[in-house]
């Protein structure tokens, strides 16, 4: 496996630790493979898969480009899936797609574009994973539980973004290679 690189929005420690909350409680009862580690939370931006150095290197130079990006504020917090009720791949709390943010996902995709790496052909679906790979098929009372699940909505404010590398054998396994600050003069509310 080479080198895989992701682009994504951090999350606050506070949040964190309620998404970390949240999971000890769902694993007495959901059987999910996977459960990330709250160190791993974020907001997927962009994933780039593998990339050759020379890639990394052209989208460090052009991502300071976002700074031109306000400071702005979404809510985060609903909880859902991807995949089949009986089969659920993925559980994920949800995020407020706001212009802002899309916004940020398109100057993301542009500069990525520019770069030479494939856009996204599928719409942008803004979500924190908080478990994924099912195992087996769900039960009926599981069913139920996922389909009735929510989560206290909280306000974070978004103001960098941060490119990872992945790295699968390591805890936390999502390196920062690149920080890039949002302009400071958007919205400077006091949700952090």
């Amino acid at each position: 496996m080479g080198n895989h690189y992701f682009i994504a929005v951090p999350l606050p420690d506070r949040i964190k630790q309620d998404l970390s909350q949240l999971q000890e409680k769902l694993k007495r009862n959901l059987t999910y493979k996977q459960w990330p580690i709250a160190e791993d939370f974020h907001i997927t931006l962009k994933f780039f898969g593998d990339l050759p150095d020379n890639k990394v290197h052209q989208l460090k130079e052009r991502l300071p480009e976002i700074q031109e990006q306000l400071v702005f504020s979404l809510n985060v917090g609903n909880i859902g899936f991807f995949g089949d009720l009986r089969r659920p791949r993925v559980l994920w709390a949800g995020v407020e797609k706001t212009e802002h943010l899309q916004s940020l996902y398109s100057s993301v995709e542009d500069i990525a574009s520019d770069c030479g790496i494939v856009r996204e052909n599928r719409p942008y679906r803004p979500h924190i994973t908080i478990a994924k790979n099912w195992i087996g098929e769900a039960k009926r009372e599981q069913i139920v539980q996922l389909d009735h699940m929510h989560n206290e909505q909280q306000t974070m404010k978004v103001d960098r973004i941060v490119l990872y590398q992945i790295f699968p054998q390591k805890r936390p396994k999502y390196h920062p290679v690149a920080t890039f600050e949002l302009k400071g003069d958007g919205d400077t509310g006091s949700a952090d």
